[in-house]
């Protein structure tokens, strides 16, 4: 019995997807990201051939997802940038999330915080440091430009760890339709991603993930260069995205859908959340 199912959608693609054995620890699918790339764009192309130039944008979350979205931009002929979301890890088990922050939006997993009663200033410590990273790779990746103009534009999210906390923050800035793509997701997390975007194309659902890299012939750990050369090659292609025309002024916080705006901008303080 498969344990990995695709989506009742065919797949228009010149990309076959090889089937995969029965081991789950030998299971390959993708050859590397950027075939990954070619066949979730030969995909969406088929979805929305009128998703193009200006009226679209192609966002990746970085690192890896930024040579996989470089063929869906290069496809759709529209700009590709990066956006950037920081997970919110505890204090001292930094690998359990409870939330993530982007530019102008966090979240946190209130289960998480009530269970192990995580005080106020170790979230305020957390948050403050992903800030401070979250600004620098704002400076190595954008130049410390503001965020990309999404209003009234079909956006394509495209991979990442971080899609929940991404989906959220992207629909805050009002774009005409969110659509989120990879090339392999976990059913049921793409399931409950359905319902909180407009549309949600994964080429591959495993009931059991294992982990991104099993997918993969070939998932080496994408390094800052490559992510600043696709970017620079994407401009040259499809031209620079826009930008507002100011950094954020408001962080909006909130717990599992909850909370209050507490932050401003880059200062640094306490960031409440809300029982």
């Amino acid at each position: 019995m498969s344990l990995y199912r695709r989506q009742s959608t065919p797949i228009h693609n010149s990309f076959p997807l090889p089937n995969p054995t029965s081991n789950p620890m030998s299971r390959q699918s993708f050859t590397n990201r950027t075939q990954a790339g070619l066949a979730l764009a030969a995909e969406l192309s088929q979805r929305y051939p009128d998703a193009t130039g200006d009226s679209a944008i192609v966002l990746a979350l970085p690192r890896g997802g930024v040579p996989v979205a470089f063929s869906v931009a290069e496809r759709q002929r529209c700009p590709l940038d990066v956006f950037l979301v920081r997970k919110i890890g505890v204090e001292g088990h930094e690998e359990l999330a409870m939330g993530a922050i982007t530019e102008n939006c966090a979240i946190f997993n209130q289960n998480i915080i009530r269970m192990l009663k995580i005080p106020q200033d170790s979230i305020n410590r957390v948050v403050n440091r992903e800030k401070i990273e979250l600004a620098r790779r704002n400076d190595k990746y954008r130049q410390g430009k503001p965020p990309v103009v999404v209003r009234g534009k079909t956006v394509f999210l495209v991979d990442g760890a971080t899609m929940r906390a991404a989906n959220k923050a992207i629909k805050e800035m009002n774009p005409a339709k969110l659509v989120v793509a990879v090339p392999v997701g976990a059913a049921d997390t793409i399931s409950q991603m359905r319902r909180e975007v407009d549309d949600v194309v994964c080429l591959l659902q495993p009931t059991e993930l294992y982990g991104i890299g099993m997918w993969y012939q070939d998932f080496p750990q994408t390094k800052d260069a490559e992510v600043l050369e696709v970017l620079q090659r994407a401009a040259r292609i499809t031209g620079p995205p826009h930008v507002e025309s100011v950094m954020p002024e408001e962080l909006k916080v909130s717990g599992d859908g909850a909370g209050k705006l507490e932050e401003m901008g880059r200062k640094e303080g306490a960031m409440k959340v809300e029982e």
